[in-house]
């Protein structure tokens, strides 16, 4: 099969979708692998470490999308990179297309086979492409609450991780899957007060238990109360709910936030599935935060592209057996044969097939 490996060109981003050692495997099972120039610089990997392991460099990304029969990203598609697309090709990578309706409607028109990481699904249900990238973006929500505490970055002026003699900065994370835990065990490792609201019960225990019930974690349903009470006594909130190729409900209201203390910070982890909170709207790395009613608001989309070579190693090391699987067999072949990469596919042929998208859609 001939792979091609594009340039990410979403703002910032410079993850990439396979590494040379990646390369390497496939080239070695009798594959091609077309890369296009720079497409690892951003994460300290050279044009060179790709031609060593007999990778093609290719200059034009429209020629290496018509070349190529299976194209492996990071990051979904921006709309205009639709237009390299064409019926029986088979895309993989994050789409989240239950919060991008315009995304999904340019793949339906194409008619490509496109596979997104983030619906790929064990029979435990657990998200093994998703989960390092989750666990990446908890522990930058609060590197990134860290930073934005400060006064000189209109904060508070509060500091998270705690000293004697002052108090405790208060966190509150909504959800209490991977992002949720990894956000709260570095709060409280930092000496924060950590609340962690969840409607999974079982999960919220399991959490407990992982963090050897931790005196300064607290644990609550996400009930509409709970949740006011919690925010608006938080100095910072992480949403980090979850919904499987869906779209997230919005948690947190316009007046939660106003109670909220001028100064604090709101990361909006969730908000490529259109995010948790009513006052949250994209941003960029290249821009990353914005003030609404005297409250900083953090809502990248790609917050593990801010550590690209970390994050690249950490998806590459879960995706590439799946890509390997798709190159040695087919995408029919692979899809019928690992229940778990079926679950995955969301656009086929003209048609959307996961039921999670087609709902957030209005679709199914």
């Amino acid at each position: 099969m001939i792979i091609g490996l594009p340039k990410e060109t979403k703002d910032q981003e410079l993850r990439v979708g396979i590494t040379p050692e990646g390369v390497d495997t496939l080239i070695k099972s009798g594959h091609r692998v077309l890369v296009e120039k720079n497409a690892g610089l951003g994460s300290g990997i050279s044009d060179h470490s790709y031609e060593k392991v007999g990778a093609e460099l290719m200059r034009k990304p429209d020629v290496l999308f018509s070349d190529s029969e299976l194209i492996v990203k990071v990051k979904e598609f921006q709309l205009y990179e639709c237009d390299f697309l064409r019926p029986g090709l088979v895309s993989f990578s994050f789409l989240s297309l239950g919060a991008n309706p315009d995304l999904a409607k340019a793949l339906l028109k194409s008619r490509i086979t496109a596979i997104a990481y983030e619906t790929v699904e064990m029979n435990d249900g657990s998200l093994p492409i998703l989960k390092p990238m989750s666990a990446l973006t908890g522990r930058l929500a609060v590197d990134v609450a860290t930073h934005y505490l400060k006064s000189p970055q209109g904060g508070s002026g509060k500091l998270l991780s705690s000293v004697a003699g002052a108090d405790s900065v208060k966190v509150a994370i909504l959800g209490a899957g991977t992002a949720g835990f990894h956000a709260a065990e570095l709060a409280l490792n930092m000496g924060a007060e950590v609340t962690v609201l969840s409607r999974g019960h079982e999960r919220l225990a399991q959490l407990q238990e992982s963090l050897n019930n931790h005196p300064r974690l607290k644990i609550g349903p996400s009930s509409r109360n709970k949740i006011e009470e919690t925010v608006e006594l938080s100095d910072v909130v992480i949403g980090a709910v979850r919904d499987a190729g869906g779209s997230v409900p919005k948690l947190v209201t316009k007046a939660m936030v106003q109670s909220m203390q001028k100064g604090s910070v709101i990361i909006d982890a969730c908000i490529d599935q259109g995010g948790c909170m009513e006052t949250s709207r994209e941003t960029t790395l290249s821009d990353p935060v914005y003030v609404e009613d005297g409250v900083t608001h953090y809502c990248v989309r790609n917050m593990p592209g801010a550590v690209p070579r970390t994050a690249t190693e950490t998806l590459v090391n879960m995706s590439l057996p799946y890509i390997k699987l798709l190159a040695d067999k087919g995408v029919k072949d692979a899809l019928a044969t690992d229940t778990s990469l079926s679950k995955g596919l969301n656009v086929d042929n003209g048609q959307l097939v996961n039921q999670s998208v087609s709902k957030a859609l209005g679709m199914s």
